[in-house]
């Protein structure tokens, strides 16, 4: 009996904590959809800062994912306010720098 009132314990204040998440989310002015998605993209910024440090040169199918998954970042933490992402402002303007250089490069070899 006292098993059964500890799980129940547990489980409103896992609920309670959860709703408490979305309500600070709310109030932040965002949605929780948008929350989940910056999640992510923190992730994949990890991964992609980590892959522009070690490879200089891309092939073109390099670039082409390169730029994708850059467009999922950018997208994802344009939809959340700067204060969540002040940490990862190096990586994200590294991110946008090889962004760029890759644009770049694919519409000069375009005009060719």
């Amino acid at each position: 009996m006292i098993a059964i009132l500890i799980i129940c314990i547990l489980v409103t204040m896992a609920l309670l904590l959860a709703l408490l998440a979305v309500y600070q989310i709310k109030m932040a002015g965002m949605e929780v959809n948008d929350f989940m998605s910056f999640i992510k993209a923190n992730d994949t910024l990890n991964k992609l800062y980590a892959f522009s440090i070690k490879y200089d040169k891309l092939t073109p199918q390099q670039q082409v994912l390169f730029l994708k998954e850059a467009d999922t970042i950018f997208d994802a933490f344009g939809k959340v306010p700067d204060a969540l992402w002040e940490e990862d402002y190096q990586k994200y303007m590294e991110i946008l720098n090889k962004y760029k250089d890759i644009k770049i490069k694919r519409w000069e070899s375009q005009d060719e």
